[in-house]
């Protein structure tokens, strides 16, 4: 029987009085575990006002003490990654492992934000002037929204909340419905650990939610990640109200494989980086450029046998290589495109469409596929697939391999296999892509750099995680102090100036 489960506000689990409700699906078996409450306007404010309630006192909670709540928090999630991971697994339908990765990015930008101590102290200059003193100091926002995807119902949820109550906000989180076993968990944690009650809640919810969110005057700041026309969305409509804003959309990353690139390593590379959780990854890697026909030729003959052989899986299965799609809707969008790309005249090398999960037949289950020819012109290059969907991009020299990637409209992670450093140094200096990695095919940087694309893939002056995650949870206020000496200056009617 489905589980009906709830929203997190104040410090609890509330049940939904919408009336309305999503499905949750278990993707291993295609079954419905949970019925999900979808949050009216009224809910949402609840939320909100439960966060405002809740803000001013722990702002004003020295960030030394918000740490040790933080660090409690991270031991909690260490004390329960099993389970964490196999409750993700069963919602999302990666394997456990990969669940386990998910968790362990999330928990990384914990540790960061655990160094708030120092990550909000200002600067001061002594005797800016005769007897004048200059100092700034970083505050709080206020209450602050985070909107997240599916497909990384840890990770993602961490990397906005942990910054935002670090800095001493209070945060409503609206994760994917899809998933959202793992945000409730967390928020239970949090409140384990001894983050005030109201300070962390979680709504599920639909566009209904969102635009509750989105319109609501007590809401300072939100963050997104999703795809790029409900990021366009979001972005507009947030900065409308008068909010900051932050989202993040999607992708199409290109790996660029030289001539003489380690081959063995750059099928390895593209294997893992390609349909690893089933490419259901913003930084999956689903375009392979290969420069020059030899170096084409000998990178699609090693990689079908990799693909042919790869293994899939329930999520249960620990030697899986990943499992399956989030929804049934998601397996027939990616199947779509498939479809597509061979209507275009692409040359499908390997086809997963009718794979068969023995045992699981009912599961969302598609096998690994492989293109060849593919052209700049086609919708299966020009679009997110969001699944186990490779591309192969053939470039005849180094400078089309990279006009491929700075002419795509997408710029988020990029990837070049070399053992030239010039040409690296070139790449990275050119490409026109916010993250790069050279001999390393997902280049998501570790937490404290900070994490986002260019071009249509991101929407905002400020990234995810790192330095940029503290500048966009706090305001900076700038004092200017003199105290009487004695001397009398008189009115002045200029502006101040160093002279």
């Amino acid at each position: 029987m489905a589980r009906e489960l709830t929203h997190f506000i104040g410090g609890k689990h509330v049940k939904g009085t919408s009336g309305r409700f999503a499905d949750g699906f278990q993707p291993m078996t295609g079954e419905v575990i949970s019925r999900v409450p979808l949050a009216s306007q009224q809910e949402v404010r609840a939320a909100v006002e439960n966060a405002l309630a809740a803000q001013p006192a722990w702002a004003a909670t020295n960030p030394q003490r918000r740490a040790r709540v933080l660090m409690k928090f991270l031991q909690l999630i260490e004390r329960d990654n099993d389970m964490l991971a196999e409750m993700l697994a069963r919602e999302h339908g990666k394997t456990i492992l990969d669940a386990k990765g998910d968790i362990q990015r999330g928990v990384e930008v914990v540790e960061f934000a655990t160094g708030i101590p120092h990550l909000m102290k200002g600067e001061f200059t002594d005797a800016a002037g005769p007897g004048i003193d200059v100092y700034s100091m970083r505050q709080p926002l206020g209450v602050v929204a985070g909107i997240t995807p599916f497909n990384f119902p840890a990770m993602i949820p961490l990397w906005k909340l942990a910054p935002a109550i670090a800095c001493g906000n209070a945060f409503v989180l609206k994760p994917s419905e899809r998933d959202p076993g793992v945000p409730l968990k967390l928020a239970e944690l949090l409140i384990e650990a001894g983050l005030p009650a109201g300070v962390c809640n979680v709504i599920n919810g639909d566009k209904e939610a969102v635009d509750a969110l989105l319109d609501d005057p007590d809401i300072k700041a939100i963050g997104f990640v999703g795809s790029t026309p409900i990021a366009e969305y979001i972005y507009g409509r947030g900065c409308a109200s008068g909010k900051r804003v932050q989202c993040f959309g999607g992708a199409k990353n290109h790996m660029v494989i030289m001539p003489d690139a380690d081959m063995d390593q750059a099928v390895d590379a593209l294997i893992g980086a390609g349909y690893g959780s089933a490419g259901e990854r913003c930084m999956a890697v689903s375009v392979a450029v290969p420069v020059g026909k030899g170096t084409a030729d000998e990178l699609v003959k090693r990689l079908i046998p990799r693909v042919e052989s790869l293994k899939i899986g329930p999520s249960t299965d620990s030697s899986a290589d990943f499992g399956p799609l989030v929804t049934r809707q998601a397996l027939d969008r990616v199947r779509s495109y498939v479809d597509i790309g061979l209507q275009e005249g692409a040359k499908l090398l390997v086809d997963g469409r009718n794979f068969k999960m023995q045992g699981y037949e009912n599961g969302f289950y598609l096998g690994g596929c492989l293109f060849d020819d593919v052209t700049p012109d086609m919708r299966i290059y020009k679009e997110e697939i969001f699944g186990p969907v490779l591309s192969v991009v053939r470039a005849n020299t180094y400078e089309q391999a990279l006009k491929l990637c700075n002419d795509h409209e997408y710029g988020n992670g990029v990837a070049v296999f070399t053992r030239d450093g010039d040409a690296a140094r070139d790449f990275a200096s050119r490409v026109q892509v916010g993250m790069v990695g050279i001999n390393v095919p997902i280049p998501v940087p570790l937490a404290y750099y900070t994490f986002g694309g260019w071009k249509r893939s991101s929407f905002g002056d400020l990234n995810q995680h790192g330095p940029d995650s503290i500048r966009f949870y706090t305001k900076t206020k700038t004092i200017t102090s003199r105290w009487p000496s004695g001397v009398k200056d008189g009115a002045s009617f200029v502006i101040p100036t160093m002279s």
